[in-house]
């Protein structure tokens, strides 16, 4: 492919753009925004928690009618903890790393020139963004936002007139999860298909770097998962709008007594979670993808245990799908059921494990460069490890009712999915910065973020577990009407002012990316000394990213410091030498 092309307008170079390079910064910049919003959410609701009975003037300023003297409303409370929940996981942890790093690195580190279908990229984006804005305007609805949780459990859900949270701003929540879906399931089959047909000569499966095993496998349990979300958002839909009783059943409101009969809330548990679970691995997936891909460049060695780390990835894929029942242990579930779900759930920690060991294995004694990518790199392995122990309490049936939705669960949630994906989202950014703007991040600057985030986000996680022990529910507006809780009030607050150094924290990375995109110094081809093929590229960029041919694969993407090379890296296109075996 020539690298002359028609000229480009600037609409249609940087908004209706069908190179994926573009689509995965509007990913990257659409997913940021978001996360602003969604944290400033979290600290709203965490100064009420803490503070139950305080004014605040940045409560009065933000949230207008929805609070009383700068003290929010109980059902404002509920709102921010749902869409909190929401924009975190759907449109800032999916959209962050699947939508931007796969629309990156897929083509770049297979060797094609574009994605399978570009006009469909461009599609999945703009509904992803369709998606963001509707959700967003169920912020300024006048009864407010959908307020059930994020999971958004019928009734509450499903019945308009159940409290002000029920009403359009829940409609307009299930109307953006349904485009959000459609745009996934673009994404998804895009990526599967790009990463099966368009591999480029001598590029095999077991060639592949781990980030496009991972970004692979996701797309896979997207495919499979989501259109069950949908089904369900379908259904409520009905249940809501046109009378039917999918998930109603026996409903008393104010004494009136209301015609629905027949449905389960239960079944709606079942299909949102089918999805629910395996969307924590599509969120955690290519974050582990994106920490092997910079432990090995940053440890100098061959990734340790490749074939093993393939199967691992394979293995939470297949696993992730039938485990979904261990978040419904108390709803009335068969014991004998519960424990199956058990023993599925515990049974995932072993690729888990291996996965963990086989990090550490890889750092083990190799020349690690501590860049801020190598810290994100380690500060992930250490959340997804302490994150993930405590899952081993959730996963069990008869431990699980005791701390079943208390604070233990939202530290455990948090820690190995939350701040574990976000570390690996950062990771991923420092890395690849320099092949999506052709600068570097300032180092410094970095250092700063990592060292704060690591200590606010263990300084808001670690107590919360202790508050959930001690049977502190989670979603309560004010704990203040429990005198048993008043001892783990102060707790609360530690929490909430390590939530706030946090969310401040993130104020060093935005200034850092924003500014480096302008003013970063400029970027070498080559900067971390890689070898997988997207640093083969010209550090401008290019519509097709190679000039002239694509280039040819002779060997994995792991020859670190692999004797007889003059260097400590083998870039993928180096042909084997005489007498060379092939790792």
């Amino acid at each position: 492919m020539s690298t002359h092309h028609h000229k480009e307008t600037f609409i249609t170079k940087y908004v209706f753009s069908t190179d994926h390079k573009m689509i995965s910064k509007q990913y990257l910049v659409t997913g940021i925004f978001m996360g602003i919003i969604g944290v400033l959410m979290s600290m709203l609701f965490r100064l009420q928690i803490a503070w139950p009975d305080k004014s605040f003037t940045i409560v009065e300023a933000f949230l207008g009618r929805h609070q009383d003297g700068g003290v929010m409303t109980p059902d404002m409370y509920l709102a921010l903890v749902t869409i909190h929940g929401t924009i975190m996981v759907f449109f800032v942890l999916t959209a962050g790393l699947s939508g931007t790093f796969s629309n990156l690195l897929i083509p770049l580190q297979i060797g094609a020139r574009d994605m399978a279908s570009g006009f469909l990229n461009m599609v999945s984006y703009w509904l992803f963004f369709l998606s963001s804005v509707i959700m967003l305007t169920s912020l300024f609805v006048e009864a407010g936002p959908a307020a059930a949780g994020w999971t958004i459990y019928p009734p509450l859900s499903a019945l308009p007139q159940a409290m002000p949270g029920s009403g359009l701003g829940m409609t307009l929540w299930l109307v953006s999860m349904a485009i959000f879906i459609a745009s996934s399931l673009l994404g998804s089959l895009n990526y599967i298909v790009t990463v099966l047909n368009l591999r480029t000569v001598g590029m095999k499966m077991v060639r592949l770097p781990l980030t496009i095993w991972a970004f692979f496998v996701t797309a896979i349990i997207g495919v499979v998962s989501f259109p069950v979300l949908l089904s369900a958002a379908l259904l409520l839909i009905f249940d809501r709008s046109f009378g039917t009783s999918f998930f109603l059943s026996d409903i008393f409101i104010q004494g009136e007594v209301l015609h629905y009969q027949g449905g389960s809330p239960v079944l709606f548990e079942h299909l949102f979670w089918f999805l629910g679970h395996p969307e924590v691995y599509i969120v955690i997936l290519p974050a582990m993808g994106i920490v092997s891909e910079v432990l090995a460049a940053n440890s100098r060695k061959p990734i340790f245990g490749y074939r093993a780390m393939i199967g691992s990835i394979i293995a939470i894929a297949f696993l992730s799908t039938i485990v979904w029942g261990h978040h419904m242990f108390v709803s009335g579930m068969n014991p004998f059921l519960g424990s199956v779900f058990t023993f599925t759930t515990l049974l995932i920690a072993i690729p888990s494990a291996v996965k963990s060991f086989n990090w550490l294995t890889t750092m083990w004694k190799g020349n690690l460069q501590m860049n801020t990518a190598t810290l994100f790199s380690i500060g992930f392995v250490s959340t997804f490890i302490t994150g993930g122990l405590t899952g081993l309490v959730l996963g069990d049936s008869a431990l699980d009712i005791n701390v079943h939705d208390t604070y233990f669960v939202v530290a455990h949630f948090h820690l190995v999915m939350g701040v574990s994906a976000i570390y690996g989202m950062f990771a991923g950014v420092y890395h690849w910065f320099p092949k999506m703007y052709g600068r570097m991040m300032n180092k410094t600057l970095g250092y700063w973020h990592f060292w704060i985030t690591a200590v606010a986000a263990y300084g808001v996680f670690f107590p919360m577990h202790f508050v959930g022990l001690a049977g502190l529910p989670r979603r309560y507006y004010s704990n203040t009407a429990f005198p048993l809780f008043d001892d783990v009030a102060d707790v609360n607050i530690v929490i909430t002012l390590f939530a706030i150094l946090g969310g401040a924290s993130q104020i060093i990375f935005l200034a850092n990316f924003f500014m480096s995109i302008y003013k970063g110094k400029k970027a070498e081809q080559n900067p971390w000394r890689s070898n997988t093929l997207e640093w083969t590229t010209p550090v401008e960029h290019i519509h097709g990213n190679w000039p002239g041919e694509l280039p040819t694969v002779h060997r994995w993407a792991y020859d670190y410091s692999k004797p007889g090379h003059d260097e400590d890296f083998v870039v993928q296109t180096t042909p084997l030498l005489d007498g060379e075996e092939e790792s």
